[in-house]
């Protein structure tokens, strides 16, 4: 049997505790903000919170931090005509109105906040984990007229595009870019509206090896992708293993790409991404017929292929945060050791912070 979760125990425990002391509330409750139903005074809570707080964004930590994002917007709304962090906005004036009801009464305060600080547990998986940004929530890898999105909630458009939709994110089921992920979301291919699914690990690696890495010609590519598909298969949880990216496209979806990085790692719980560079010397620094060229046209010709690579690696990090780590023929003479040091990078990390509920109730 699996080990409970004391912080989710604890959790639980609070939220009815909570509910219990919302049912107390509520005849008073009822009796002042002339509501019969308690779920439609719910509603005029929990209903506003997508309009207040930037659910899509937003990483909040605390119930005190909901109930203040919410107040902040709630207050923003009102002095605003309508101000929305998303969501439907309201009008100016049904909102002054909802004010009023939600904080005419003290029992109405009460229940007002209690009905938040229960909201935030219930969906505390969901607003403590890191999400990514819109530009950061798709992926497109490969070569031209052989490349492929990743996606978190992926859905074809009325345009005949791939698109996320932005709304669920923050519900998706599986730790972000990680083996699961493409498990759950297949891979897409832009302007056909079916994915390319997989129904288990060992499809997935078969399809990494033999479509993703192979068409790049690099022997050592292949190499490090083997011994991904080893790690992978003698994981407990292959599952919540990172995926390793290759062929990462600089301009993402764009028919003509600038550059492409041979294996790119994110951190499915941080999103801090690592990028992984094979540059062996024949292909990347090798100057050919020297024996036609004056020595000063070889420097030219070495410093050119130089600022290329540099400046590929600096566009990389200016523009999608990658930190990149080159390796050269000396240390390719030994891929397993090269992806020793990358397996530090797979093993990221694999749970979301939680605040220590059982802790906190444990001292009180």
């Amino acid at each position: 049997m699996a080990k409970r979760d004391p912080n989710k125990t604890a959790r639980n425990r609070r939220d009815r505790e909570i509910t219990s002391d919302l049912a107390a509330l509520w005849p008073r409750v009822s009796k002042d903000s002339g509501y019969d139903n308690q779920q439609s005074f719910n509603a005029l809570i929990g209903g506003k919170a997508a309009t207040f707080i930037d659910l899509k964004e937003k990483v909040i930590k605390s119930a005190d931090e909901y109930v203040s994002e919410y107040l902040s917007g709630f207050k923003k709304a009102r002095e605003n005509d309508g101000w929305t962090a998303g969501g439907t906005p309201f009008s100016a004036t049904t909102l002054k109105s909802n004010h009023h009801t939600l904080t005419n009464t003290k029992a109405t305060k009460k229940y007002f906040l209690l009905f938040l600080q229960r909201s935030f547990l219930r969906h505390y998986d969901e607003l403590v984990r890191t999400r990514p940004s819109a530009s950061d929530s798709e992926i497109w890898i490969g070569q031209n007229n052989s490349d492929y999105g990743i996606l978190i909630t992926p859905r074809f458009n009325k345009n005949g595009e791939w698109e996320n939709d932005r709304s669920e994110i923050r519900h998706f089921p599986n730790l972000y870019w990680t083996i699961g992920h493409v498990l759950t979301t297949g891979l897409v291919v832009q302007g056909d509206p079916a994915p390319i699914t997989f129904g288990n690990v060992e499809d997935y690696l078969n399809f990494f090896t033999k479509v993703l890495v192979r068409p790049s010609g690099s022997k050592y590519e292949r190499e490090i992708a083997a011994l991904y598909c080893d790690y992978v298969k003698s994981q407990k949880k292959p599952e919540d293993v990172p995926l390793l990216i290759p062929e990462l496209r600089y301009r993402g979806k764009e028919k003509k790409h600038k550059y492409r990085l041979d294996f790119c790692v994110i951190d499915p719980v941080t999103l801090e991404k690592v990028g992984f560079e094979m540059s062996p010397w024949s292909t990347h620094g090798l100057i050919a017929s020297t024996a036609k060229k004056s020595q000063k046209e070889i420097n030219a010709e070495a410093l050119k292929n130089f600022e290329k690579e540099a400046g590929k690696l600096r566009d990389y990090f200016r523009k999608h945060r990658i930190t990149t780590l080159i390796y050269t023929d000396d240390q390719l003479s030994d891929t397993s050791k090269i992806f020793d040091e990358m397996s530090v990078y797979l093993e990221g990390g694999n749970q979301v912070t939680q605040l220590e509920f059982s802790l906190i109730e444990e001292f009180l």
